[in-house]
Parts: C-alpha cells; structure tokens; sequence
C-alpha cells in the first residue's frame, strides 16, 4: 500500500507530467495504487496523491464489491462535457473528514491509454462514474475539489484544512 499525501503537500497542486514509459515500473505504480484505493475504500485515486506527478489516475465505482476491474487511465482527457450540471456531495482522500457539495457536468467522455499504452475510451460517463473521472482529472492538473466552492465556503474550513496540512 502506498502512503497518501494530504493537503499542503505540494505535489497536489502541481500539473503532473504525462506518462512515457509503459514498463513494468507503471503496472506496478497501477497495482499499488488499487490496493491503496481499496485499502482506504475509495472510488478515485490520481498519482499525485501518492506522491507522484504523473498524469495516472485509478477509478472504481464498483462500492467495494471487486466485480468489476477498476479504470486505469494514463495520460487521461475529457473529450467532452455536458453542459448540464449535477451538485453532489464529493470527499477526497487527501482531504479527510471533508465534503462539500461540489456542481460537475452531468456526462463526460474521457479518452486515454491503459496501462499496457493502448487506448480505451468512455463515453458519456454518468453518475458516479462521471463525478470521479472529473474530480481524478482536477488531480492530476492540480485542482481539489475545494477549488470549485465560494471563497466563503473554503474560509470557513480553513481551520480543518491547516489540521490536515499539519498531518504531512
């Protein structure tokens, strides 16, 4: 399992650089980051949030149950988003015992490369599926989830967010 960074880290809110070698360094870093992800019971995880700033993200919508293979996306872009908007309540790994509600496109389609560099697509995601592919993308650009709320809002967290920063 790998170690989780938190608010503060730096790495969070940098863009990340694209993947370029598809060996077996990246389906390692790819395994690591399921077994973290389902370790800690969550539905997204992006490189960054383990430290490395590569554009790498993992998504499982499957609550746990391991039925179907979690999406691996390398080099990961939206194609398309709808402009109909959803606002539902999103947390974050790096952010713990924080959630807002956070308005997202409705749809989106994402294209990228699996693990092995071959490309694979989804098409008009929805639901789940479409919160996390665009909040596991905001990562990978250096974007939280706290960036899509009012100042307002992000100042009165402010004591909860320098606790989770003082965790580094």
């Amino acid at each position: 399992m790998l170690e989780l960074c938190y608010y503060g880290d730096t790495v969070l809110r940098k863009a990340a650089a694209p993947v370029e070698n598809f060996d077996e360094g990246l389906a390692e870093l790819i395994n690591e980051m399921i077994d973290t992800l389902r370790a800690e019971d969550g539905v997204g995880l992006a490189a960054p949030q383990v430290g490395k700033s590569l554009r790498l993200v993992v998504v499982d919508v499957s609550s746990g149950e391991g039925e179907s293979e979690p999406h691996v996306l390398v080099n990961p872009e939206i194609t398309c988003a709808s402009e109909e908007k959803i606002v539902e309540e999103e947390g974050c790994l790096s952010l713990p015992g924080i959630t807002l509600m956070v308005s997202r496109s409705a749809k989106v389609s994402v294209k990228a490369k699996n693990g092995k560099g071959e490309e694979v697509t989804i098409e008009n995601a929805e639901g789940l599926l479409a919160k996390a592919l665009q909040h596991e993308l905001d990562h990978i650009n250096g974007i939280l989830f706290i960036d899509h709320v009012s100042s307002v809002q992000r100042a009165m967290l402010s004591g909860k967010l320098k606790k989770i920063a003082g965790k580094k």
